[in-house]
């Protein structure tokens, strides 16, 4: 009987040992949090794949800029 409540102890003793176990939980934050902007960014790439791989104009923000004022000038 004094052998079962020993066993009892010992085991009540290491889930609460492991219950204060915390180290590694920064480490899995931070993945969480890149795995997150990874998962953006690569939605991003993917809806504006069609912007990126035309070929036949340049990137211009200023130009893309100026097209969008003056779509929504005209829309008013």
């Amino acid at each position: 009987m004094n052998l079962i409540k020993k066993m009892q102890s010992n085991i009540k003793k290491e889930f609460t040992d492991l219950n204060k176990e915390i180290h590694g939980q920064g480490a899995a934050e931070y993945i969480l949090l890149f795995g997150g902007v990874i998962v953006i960014a690569i939605a991003a790439l993917l809806i504006y794949r069609q912007y990126f791989e035309n070929t036949n104009t340049e990137l211009n923000a200023s130009q893309d800029i100026n097209d969008v004022r003056n779509a929504m000038n005209s829309t008013l």
